[in-house]
Parts: structure tokens; sequence; C-alpha cells
């Protein structure tokens, strides 16, 4: 019996788009931003961000050398905020409902930036935080790990006291859910902006 759904930020609640962040971070003068930036897991400086071993400050300096150009935080914030594109508020309103049943959690590799804007009250057209939605947000550098690392999984677990056999986890990244799978977490993998909510329902069905 399900008793935790667990959602992606990134491509389940909000869809991506995975070029413009790519070509802002160019424009400023990070060249080799697409090999560094992916919607699922990114690299070096931005993957360094993301786990937490840099912080806000830390990363602007660190992108201004590799760019060798100056770069204020507001451009740090205008090439991450590419990445979003539409919040579907009947995603989040399903959410709610959920909560009626099941905990709700997120489970998403991010960084202080998008969590910034998720926790504001322009997130949604409801005007409403993402922490409304769910029980839990479980961030990636507040817990200095990203997925597909399967430890940040259980460190997910054991903070919450979740058995894997009880938990359906949706995520668009085929790798992360593969680890949550070699955990026992059943899991979906929908596309970048899917309205999965149909299937969600089928899903928590078949394992009630």
């Amino acid at each position: 019996m399900i008793k935790y759904v667990v959602f992606d930020l990134g491509g389940v609640i909000v869809e991506l788009d995975p070029q413009r962040p790519v070509d802002r971070f160019r424009e400023m003068g990070v060249k080799d931003a697409d090999k560094l930036i992916n919607s699922y897991e990114h690299k070096g400086i931005f993957l360094q961000f993301e786990n937490g071993e840099l912080d806000l400050e830390g990363f602007r300096r660190e992108l201004s050398e590799h760019a060798e150009k100056e770069l204020s935080t507001d451009d740090i914030y205008w090439g991450w905020m590419g990445f979003m594109l539409n919040v579907s508020q009947e995603k989040l309103d399903y959410m709610q409902a959920l909560r009626e049943k099941y905990h709700v959690c997120i489970l998403s590799n991010t960084n202080p930036i998008i969590m910034h804007w998720a926790n504001s009250s322009v997130f949604c057209p409801a005007g409403r935080p993402l922490s409304d939605y769910c029980d839990k947000i479980y961030a990636s550098y507040e817990m200095k790990m990203t997925k597909p690392n399967p430890l940040i999984f259980e460190a997910m677990m054991a903070d919450a006291q979740m058995n894997p056999a009880e938990i359906l986890f949706i995520d668009d990244g085929i790798r992360n859910v593969e680890a949550a799978s070699r955990l026992g977490i059943h899991t979906y993998l929908p596309k970048n902006g899917e309205d999965w909510r149909s299937k969600v329902d089928e899903l928590l069905q078949e394992l009630a």
C-alpha cells in the first residue's frame, strides 16, 4: 500500500526549457554551458551548486572566474530561471488533494535560486509557494547530494521513516527512476511537461 507520493520538481511539476539556460549562460560568457548544464544532473560548478558544495556567492565567484568576467547575482538568477516554463496549477491542486490520503513530498536536484522562486508567492497562478502543496521538500543542495545517488533516497526515507515499498516516486529522469527502483521504490517516468495525473491515479489504484 502506498503511503508516500514523492515528486520531482523540474520536468514534473514545472515544465522545463533545457536550451534557454544554456543560451543565457553562454551569453554571459560561459562558452561550455552546453557541457555543464543538463536538465537531470549538471556537471562541474553547476553540480557543485546543486549538491551544496558552493553557496550562491561561491557559485557567482566561481562562474565569474570561469566566464572571465564579473557576473552579478542578478545575472545568475536570470540564467537559472531560463529553465522554468509553465507551472501547472492543476497539478498542484491534484497534489493538494492527494494529501487527504497520502504524504506528499518533493525530492529535487535544485539550488537556492530555484527554491527562492518556488517558495515565493510568484511561483504559481494561485499566488502560493510550493511548500503549500506538499508535506516536505527534500532539496539536493540542503542534503549535500544529488539524484541519482542512492544515498539521497536513503536519507529521505530515513528522515521520514519511509518504507520503500510504500513510496510512489515520479521523476522525468531515467537514471533517477532506475536508482529508486533498485531500492524497491515504485516509480513512474513521465515526459517533461506531461500531464501525469490520470497515470498516477491508475498506479495508486493498482498499488492499493
